[in-house]
């Protein structure tokens, strides 16, 4: 594909809403998180926060922008998260409820881009600041939780619109109305959406990660023990695929039996809480 191509498909895109959060109590985890991100006016601030590290601060890599779970969150491969306007609009009308930008946690709310279609590694421009893909998120407990939604996690596995992290290149500022473009794109041409289906729900397509050196480093491992024979349970914690039942705290224990796998590489969460408790608030 040409520069010139790249340009002529890319250039419409732009960013929404640039999206901030502040550390909150989370009660079904006993816990705080930073999810609940929203809308800020103006320029922010982003740089490459440095390596993942559990207990650090500052590990996202927009100012102002709080998160908790740093052991499995957050640092150069996760600095800044991305979602699609398209795939919130596609969302709330599933889900029956209004999805402000910064509802699923993400950084920028992008519209005219394909988050899910970009290629691992591709270059955006991004106000003053670069870009690189790097990974598709993968959907965590806190997620559940904050969102409410029963079978939350499955249900947006089987989707296949998980929004892009991305690496920050160059130090800069972003804000609501810039432009996205995107400057170069490898040749492999791995996307987002493939990547996620290859660790998720259709390990088949692992062998097309293979030869994707901008995938993080973490998961290029898990990708090739995975190639080469290691089991799955080898697999990170952080990249098990969560599965739900519905809890109740008189049977907490009926909903784990009904969860036990054959195979030992599926994370179970369970959740007494109460699903009112759980629901992203409205806001104004």
């Amino acid at each position: 594909m040409t520069s010139q191509h790249l340009e002529e498909q890319d250039g419409d895109g732009r960013v929404l809403s640039v999206n901030v959060g502040r550390e909150r109590p989370i009660a079904a985890k006993g816990g705080t998180t930073g999810i609940d991100k929203r809308p800020v006016d103006g320029p922010v601030a982003v740089r490459a926060p440095g390596p993942k590290l559990a207990g650090r601060t500052g590990a996202s890599g927009l100012a102002g922008d709080h998160i908790s779970d740093t052991a499995h969150h957050g640092g150069d491969d996760q600095a800044v998260y991305a979602y699609a306007r398209e795939d919130l609009d596609a969302w709330g009308r599933e889900l029956g409820r209004e999805l402000p930008g910064g509802t699923f946690g993400e950084n920028l709310t992008t519209v005219g881009v394909d988050v899910n279609g970009a290629v691992v590694g591709e270059v955006w421009e991004v106000g003053t600041a670069l870009l690189q893909v790097s990974a598709p998120r993968i959907p965590c407990v806190t997620f559940a939780v904050w969102l409410g939604e029963r079978r939350w996690v499955p249900r947006f596995t089987e989707v296949r619109t998980p929004g892009a992290y991305l690496r920050v290149l160059r130090d800069g500022h972003v804000a609501a109305g810039d432009a996205v473009r995107v400057l170069s794109r490898p040749a492999h041409g791995v996307d987002v959406r493939t990547v996620f289906a290859a660790t998720t729900t259709s390990p088949d397509l692992l062998p097309l990660l293979r030869d994707v050196p901008e995938l993080p480093a973490e998961d290029r491992a898990l990708v090739l023990r995975r190639l080469d024979g290691c089991p799955a349970s080898y697999r990170p914690a952080s990249h098990r695929p969560a599965q739900h039942a519905e809890v109740t705290p008189e049977r907490p224990q009926a909903a784990l039996d009904a969860l036990l796998p054959a195979r030992r590489d599926v994370h179970l969460a369970l959740s007494t809480v109460p699903a009112w408790t759980m629901r992203a608030p409205t806001r104004p």
